[in-house]
């Protein structure tokens, strides 16, 4: 089988999921720099998600705000739906939304656990089976799932949310082989990017010494991996790659 076509952003359509603040928004406007229109969707941040729109629309491509609860899946469904009815047809998919809930194991209820895999698991799978088999029909597209170093070396606190991460792991996977060849799924790991708004200075030092490269990243770091899977690893497909300084290494 020849080799496909490079696969370019520029005036393709992209779904960003939690588009309007922090990871999310970075990487709408770093797949909008390239070319990208974008949907820019939110869940309650109508002003925030308005603010990305317009940031991505200062680089001359066209991008619009679409709202769902990510917790519904019919929301979810609903979201795919228009989103493709909108643009004409979704070619690139970043599953970016989650919520990251501390849980003290002694404490996790039935309600947290699905407010984890919800969020964090299923609904990128409902995106991924509705907008990526209309990738197919189409003959290509991208399919970029975030998940997190705590997917392979979980911590306490957060065990709901480390298993939707890791679930999120092998739903990349299994996308890949289900897709394949005409759509490719990775994921990126970021590690220590953006702390909890929560964490205090003593917290946030912390974070920063267990890290082998002994700073914070970025948003901006994380958005030009999944910028590069998109674009550039024209043979990757299934693939993990960590952002996370080296934290996963201790």
């Amino acid at each position: 089988m020849a080799s496909p076509e490079p696969f370019r952003l520029a005036g393709r359509w992209a779904l960003v999921t939690g588009a309007a603040r922090r990871v999310g928004r970075a990487i709408a406007l770093e797949l909008a720099a390239h070319g990208a229109h974008v949907v820019v969707h939110y869940r309650s941040a109508a002003q925030e998600a308005a603010a990305t729109v317009a940031a991505a629309e200062q680089y001359g491509v066209r991008a619009l705000a679409l709202a769902a609860d990510l917790a519904d899946a019919s929301q979810v469904a609903a979201l795919a739906a228009e989103s493709e009815a909108r643009t004409g047809g979704i070619a690139v998919l970043v599953n970016s939304a989650s919520n990251y809930l501390e849980t003290p194991f002694d404490t996790i209820t039935e309600a947290a656990w699905d407010a984890s895999l919800d969020v964090n698991c299923k609904a990128p799978f409902v995106l991924s089976w509705h907008l990526g088999r209309a990738m197919r029909a189409r003959g290509q597209g991208v399919i970029v799932n975030i998940a997190d170093w705590a997917a392979e070396r979980p911590y306490r606190g957060y065990l709901p949310y480390c298993v939707s991460k890791a679930a999120l792991v092998a739903l990349t996977r299994a996308l890949a082989r289900e897709l394949a060849p005409p759509v490719r799924v990775n994921a990126v790991a970021p590690g220590p990017v953006l702390l909890p708004e929560s964490f205090t200075p003593e917290q946030a030092e912390a974070v920063r010494r267990a890290t082998p490269l002994a700073r914070l990243g970025s948003a901006e770091a994380v958005a030009r991996c999944v910028r590069f899977l998109v674009e550039e690893a024209d043979f990757s497909t299934g693939a993990l790659v960590h952002v996370d300084g080296g934290r996963a290494l201790v």
